[in-house]
């Protein structure tokens, strides 16, 4: 969610920082599956501070004298954190190198990294391979009524927010949307950054077409000719005439409305809603996009406009501080839980 974004539940209660340590930004994943017992991929738990995914795979590669691609992580983690994930290391022979080795602590920079747990595993851990991310996030310097603040939080609590894609998904200054542009265009990139920017090209697009929801109050009710989402699934249904079993599934946060991931071929909604879809997207910029998507081969596929933090609370810390503690599903941001609740300054970008 940008500064432009529209918010759902009114103006902003609060400005605070949040990772003015590392430790104010605390990320568990959420395990989808326990490890096997066999197999030639060693799963190890590792706890690390200030280190993002790509620099701990890397050290793990070369821990173990092997190339980059044999090891597996189930998603990415922040640098500015301390983090907990799974990562797997292919190793055909089964004969791991001293495990201990791999803890390493360097006070002067604050980084660290210990192994909490490890076995054998049948295979490789794949992308998206989690059930969530359980979130510990510590604002400080917090200013704003505590009244309001509560009233806000119960909100969010009770009826979720705009499942916003993340400021990460888009680069430094949303600069990756423009560079996407460019390989549209001709621009030859590399093949992890393709990857990357086609993320970015849709994520803004789905985003556009939020604002626009959220602007209208219709990012968690259904229009007319609404593509449902299933609750904690990529299955999606509809549309169907509107009745009193689909206003319980959505009341009951069973289904969420759901906005198009841009690709090639027919748009799932209809009716009112395919041409609020299209009208937010009719742009020269997103005609863009939309076409350069649909040449890269991506197909039509939706995401859910709706997201509600499981078991959210919070705790007033005292000397303007407030903790919050909440899970989210997989590819959702913590950030748009906090763009909610009003400005809060990432501690970290500062100088």
């Amino acid at each position: 969610m940008s500064e432009a974004s529209p918010r759902a539940h009114g103006a902003p209660v609060l400005r605070a920082a949040m990772r003015s340590v590392a430790e104010d930004f605390d990320v568990t994943e959420l395990h989808g599956f326990e490890a096997s017992g066999a197999g030639e991929h060693l799963l190890l738990g590792i706890e690390k501070r200030g280190m993002n995914t790509a620099y701990v795979a890397q050290r793990l590669a070369d821990w173990a004298g092997v190339d980059i691609a044999a090891i597996g992580y189930a998603g990415l983690k922040d640098r500015h954190a301390v983090t907990r994930q799974r990562f797997t290391v292919h190793l055909p022979r089964r004969q791991a190198p001293d495990i201990a080795a791999l803890d390493w602590q360097e006070p002067e920079s604050g980084q660290s990294l210990h192994v909490t747990s490890h076995a054998w595993h049948s295979r490789k851990l794949p992308r998206g391979a989690l059930a969530g991310n359980r979130f510990v996030l510590r604002l400080r310097n917090v200013a704003g009524d505590r009244d309001a603040i509560e009233a806000r939080l119960q909100a969010i609590a009770a009826r979720g927010v705009p499942n916003y894609f993340g400021e990460q998904r888009f680069g430094y200054g949303g600069g990756n949307v423009d560079k996407a542009l460019r390989m549209f265009a001709g621009q030859r990139v590399r093949r992890d950054e393709r990857t990357l920017l086609l993320s970015a090209a849709r994520s803004a697009l789905f985003n556009r077409v939020l604002a626009v929801r959220v602007a209208a109050a219709s990012w968690d009710r259904g229009l007319e000719g609404e593509a449902w989402m299933l609750d904690g699934s990529r299955s999606v249904f509809g549309p169907l005439p509107w009745d009193d079993t689909l206003a319980a599934r959505l009341a009951d946060f069973d289904i969420h409305p759901s906005a198009p991931l841009w690709g090639r071929g027919e748009l799932r909604s209809e009716g009112e809603a395919r041409a609020v879809e299209l009208a937010a997207l009719e742009d020269d910029e997103c005609l863009a996009l939309r076409s350069g998507l649909e040449a890269a081969g991506l197909k039509q596929e939706r995401r859910a406009t709706r997201l509600r933090p499981g078991d959210l609370a919070w705790q007033d810390l005292g000397d303007d501080g407030i903790e919050l503690r909440f899970d989210l599903p997989p590819g959702t941001y913590a950030t748009t839980v906090l763009a909610e609740l009003g400005v809060v300054e990432d501690a970290s970008r500062r100088g």
